[in-house]
């Protein structure tokens, strides 16, 4: 080929490549007129339980909950015989940073170094990621789209899965940043190999603390001396600082939130444990902190070997005892849809079914600072799931509509046209 069919091929192949991350499924159109859902049983999360009871959604918003509700100018939906519950929300994902992730050039999740607060998600995420609308089939309308790395990884951000672009995605919430705290060292037989990891895990908490001392200084020095030049990257902290930001320390071993807890203690900022292996342990350190906790091993094996096997099923319960505010988390991306069933695993191991939906609902928006979210209450956003049966039993549950701010989305996605696809063969 010549160097202007080489040009041709090249340009058509990066479009292929192009479409090939992007869905088929148009979000959907603001509805022109309201929406009233009849003779639901709605699981309000706040209230109890609800039968035969009646929604109208408009603008967006619940307007009214009740019975025999009218409206002449709303579509009407009979939802006889089935369940309605607030949209669930999946924290601590890498939705719309990762595609493939054995595809590096599909994965924008990280950057180099330890100190980059300044990095945004949602500078990455990719509004027409396939995988969005088959986490949705399993009635998850939001998510935190969250950066990976070591130390300060950047910033969070809290979407809704069916948008044009990342600004009709974006949901109101606090700023969220993200530090992964190390690994504790391992006991190794070779002594100077335990030696070498405990030194290096201690300069890595070092820096960790030095990069906060000098975005603490970084903020004293801004507010005595407004032409101070400026650093992004302890610039970025500043509502953090300020106490209008949440510290998400990715921790699990009971030392790490231990030193994350002392660190947050020290510059007086809002933390939240995420993992949380080991967060029960540590209930009155917690607790004057007021923490909260992103627990995510619903699903796992236990940390230690001489651990109970059911020890990480039991966790969210003993949360719940000693008083640690928490929600449920999924860290995944396509596989994050098994939230529900996560939060199922619970229901065995020492939470209600309430308590259980209400950790994927309405506790997660309440730590990321998202108001108006996770609930079914007047006034508050229409994200809604319709479901055939119990949203927590994959057995039974089957989404068959889903409402994001009162706009019902598409519930196609690849997997189906696979299957539908595979059936004619």
């Amino acid at each position: 080929m010549n160097i202007i069919q080489r040009t041709l091929f090249l340009t058509l192949l990066g479009t292929c490549c192009s479409m090939a991350f992007a869905y088929d499924m148009v979000p959907a159109a603001k509805p022109q007129a309201a929406t009233l859902l009849k003779n639901a049983t709605v699981h309000t999360v706040l209230n109890g339980t609800l039968p035969h009871t009646d929604l109208l959604l408009e603008n967006g918003k619940i307007k009214a909950i009740g019975s025999h509700l009218t409206d002449a100018s709303a579509t009407v939906v009979d939802l006889t015989g089935k369940h309605v519950y607030p949209g669930l929300i999946a924290l601590d994902t890498t939705l719309g940073l990762t595609e493939i992730s054995m595809v590096r050039s599909t994965n924008d999740t990280s950057d180099v170094g330890d100190d980059n607060p300044q990095l945004l998600a949602a500078a990455a995420y990719n509004p027409d990621s396939e995988l969005l609308p088959t986490v949705r089939a399993n009635g998850i309308t939001h998510a935190q789209s969250t950066p990976r790395g070591d130390g300060l990884a950047g910033q969070s951000v809290l979407v809704n899965l069916d948008a044009w672009t990342i600004e009709d995605a974006t949901h109101a919430a606090t700023a969220q940043y993200h530090l992964y705290w190390p690994e504790l060292p391992r006991v190794y037989a070779d002594s100077e190999r335990t030696k070498k990891a405990a030194e290096a895990y201690q300069q890595a908490v070092k820096r960790i603390k030095q990069h906060f001392n000098a975005a603490y200084r970084y903020q004293l020095s801004v507010t005595g001396k407004p032409d101070q030049k400026e650093d992004i990257r302890w610039h970025a902290l500043a509502p953090l600082f300020k106490g209008n930001g949440k510290l998400f320390v990715h921790a699990d071993q009971q030392q790490a939130i231990e030193e994350a807890a002392a660190l947050a203690r020290q510059y007086q900022l809002p933390l939240v444990i995420v993992g949380g292996y080991d967060a029960w342990r540590l209930a009155d350190v917690l607790n004057e902190l007021q923490a909260a906790v992103i627990y995510t091993h619903c699903l796992d094996l236990p940390e230690r070997t001489d651990d109970p096997i059911a020890q990480a099923f039991k966790i969210p319960g003993l949360l719940k005892k000693v008083g640690i505010p928490f929600a449920i988390g999924f860290s995944d991306d396509w596989d994050s849809r098994n939230l529900p069933l996560a939060a199922a695993q619970t229901v065995a191991w020492g939470l209600t079914q309430e308590e259980a939906l209400k950790a994927i609902t309405y506790d997660a928006a309440q730590i990321v600072g998202a108001t108006g979210l996770g609930a079914i209450m007047e006034s508050y956003d229409a994200s809604l799931v319709v479901s055939d049966g119990d949203i927590l039993d994959p057995m039974t549950s089957k989404i068959e509509a889903l409402y994001i701010d009162g706009r019902q989305v598409d519930l196609n996605n690849r997997h189906r046209q696979l299957y539908q696809k595979y059936l004619k063969r």
